[in-house]
């Protein structure tokens, strides 16, 4: 039997760094939620824009920010730092096709307010290819029985599912 498997922007992140993660998220393993990174991502959206956070979701969509600038939507992913750039406007890229989809026309900003950055991502043909690509391919990692083997990668120091990849060592 063929399902659909719902994905989230969390997904298409992921997606980007790790696939073991994918498969992790996808069959509802917790991270070990102790971990400083997880702490450090949830202090910093919770006190950086608390002016200005209007957080929307739908669906399985959690979108950081949206504002109307000139007219103009704008929607806005907050991240603690820029070092996964990829991940972050293919996510970015994921809402802004959802909405599309839905006839709202909007542009991107990716945040890092530790870092005093600012990215604009606008949406393209392009990147929908790549993202029904990558939806593909979660969907396919996600109906694996077992998870793909771990790859040590530099995001693996401060991940919190590092303990799942790597206890043995």
């Amino acid at each position: 039997m063929d399902y659909e498997i719902p994905i989230t922007g969390t997904d298409i992140w992921y997606y980007y760094i790790c696939h073991r993660e994918v498969w992790l998220m996808k069959h509802q393993i917790a991270p070990d939620q102790e971990d400083g990174s997880l702490d450090l991502g949830r202090f910093i959206s919770e006190m950086y824009y608390r002016r200005n956070k209007k957080e929307l979701s739908f669906g399985n969509i959690v979108i950081d920010r949206i504002r109307q600038e000139d007219g103009q939507i704008v929607v806005g992913e907050v991240k603690k730092s820029s070092r996964y750039m990829k991940s972050a406007k293919m996510q970015l890229l994921y809402y802004l096709d959802h909405l599309r989809q839905m006839g709202i026309q909007a542009k991107g900003e990716l945040l890092f307010p530790e870092e005093r950055k600012k990215e604009v991502v606008e949406w393209t043909e392009e990147a929908r290819l790549e993202l029904e690509q990558a939806v593909k391919e979660i969907q396919r990692i996600s109906r694996m029985p077992v998870p793909p083997k771990p790859k040590k990668i530099q995001f693996c120091a401060k991940c919190a599912y590092r303990e799942y990849c790597w206890a043995e060592e």
